[in-house]
């Protein structure tokens, strides 16, 4: 069970923020064929305003469901705090990023609706701290929150399994996070077309969807597949040195805060009869 629950306002707010996002990264194969290709500088700003509303929305929702309170926001500014800490660390060395096994693991120990947040604020907050802010921060947010939402959504397990199962999700979401950021930037990119290769890796706005996505992945493969091994590397091999061990802090934290206590209020009798008045937490029942 997720330590911070998600309600029904909470998925509609993720999947509205997910939609926007694929449209933000999918309009190359999208679009129709011959459509021109307006250069991201420009509309980025207007994505950002799109997506950091429905980042707010998340949290506002979480906090009208009951599932996110003063307490899970607080532990949300911790592992922020902790990720603006790390991010420059890693900045621009070979992918070797270690943020994201902290993203991964507070999303698999607080559900999938704490690490979307996680993932998308703990992005701008770095971001606001070491400069990066540019048209590429907003598609960082919502890939980021993908990260942290995928490893809320993984089964239940426990154990050696779940080490190893969110290993692999962390090697697998780190790479994808690369390959899916290349969006963002990969349709306008100049200077290719004098190089043999350029007809095999530059989008080609009237291609069909299918070449396009052969070029995309040969434009991947060519450029940052060097980055993004070793940041998938990176991640997996944090999850089996320290994973179990954050995941036991964060766990019992969550159990500390108590995010969803249960009151039951005691008949009338009670009072005028004097009997102690307990209250009642999960699995437990009314005196």
């Amino acid at each position: 069970m997720n330590a911070v629950h998600m309600g029904v306002r909470s998925w509609i707010a993720v999947s509205l923020a997910t939609v926007v996002g694929v449209l933000a990264f999918g309009w190359p194969f999208l679009a129709e064929p011959g459509s021109t290709a307006i250069a991201h500088a420009s509309d980025a700003p207007w994505i950002f305003a799109a997506i950091v509303p429905l980042v707010l929305l998340v949290v506002l929702a979480q906090v009208a469901d009951g599932g996110m309170d003063a307490k899970a926001i607080a532990i949300l500014g911790v592992l922020a705090a902790v990720i603006c800490i790390l991010r420059p660390l890693g900045a621009g060395t070979a992918g070797l990023e270690p943020i994201w096994f902290i993203i991964i693991l507070g999303g698999r120990a607080l559900g999938p609706g704490f690490g979307f947040a996680l993932g998308s604020l703990s992005l701008v907050a770095s971001a606001l701290i070491t400069g990066g802010v540019g048209p590429w921060l907003p598609f960082q947010m919502i890939a980021a929150a993908w990260v942290g939402l995928g490893a809320g959504l993984l089964p239940p397990m426990r154990g050696r399994r779940e080490i190893a199962m969110l290993a692999t999700y962390g090697l697998i979401a780190s790479m994808g996070y690369g390959l899916v950021m290349n969006l963002w930037f990969w349709p306008f990119l100049g200077g290719l077309e004098a190089t043999a290769y350029a007809p095999a890796i530059m989008f080609d706005p009237g291609a069909p969807v299918s070449d396009n996505l052969g070029r995309w992945l040969a434009f991947s493969l060519v450029t940052s597949l060097g980055w993004d091994i070793p940041r998938g590397i990176l991640t997996a091999a944090l999850i089996i040195v320290i994973g179990r061990p954050v995941l036991v802090a964060l766990r019992r934290a969550s159990r500390k805060a108590n995010f969803a206590p249960h009151v039951v209020f005691a008949p009338e009798t009670h009072l005028q009869t004097g009997a102690p008045v307990h209250a009642v937490g999960p699995g437990t029942s009314a005196p």
